[in-house]
């Protein structure tokens, strides 16, 4: 595709480029947090055995699935850029999908660290 025909369709590229900053703010907030809760493993000796356990899994997890999530989001961006250019769309629904479900499971997890913490 020429730049003169892809120049039709801008404003739909630069919001194509919006979504998969907003993706990637998504994916560093997601690893960030894993280094947080993989850091309380470190930095604290009121865990026992499973709470360390349940840090270290939601902390791993969590930058996993940070680098999945940015590695979706690139390829997400490539075949909304494509979609565009054709003139069709479809919505990224595996991605919200796997941010989702992945989020509410390190956010059970960092709860039942939270209490384990408290007890």
């Amino acid at each position: 595709m020429t730049m003169e025909q892809e120049a039709k369709y801008t404003q739909q590229h630069l919001a194509n480029e919006r979504t998969f900053l907003a993706w990637v703010r998504t994916s560093i907030a997601m690893i960030g947090l894993g280094f947080i809760a993989a850091g309380l493993v470190l930095q604290t000796e009121v865990l026992g055995r499973s709470g360390r356990l349940v840090a270290s899994a939601g902390g791993i997890g969590s930058v996993i699935m940070g680098a999945v999530v940015l590695l979706l989001a690139a390829r997400d961006y490539f075949q909304k850029r494509r979609g565009i250019n054709e003139e069709r769309f479809r919505s990224p629904v595996l991605l919200v999908w796997i941010v989702s479900v992945t989020l509410g499971l390190i956010s059970l997890l960092l709860i039942v660290l939270v209490f384990m913490m408290v007890l």
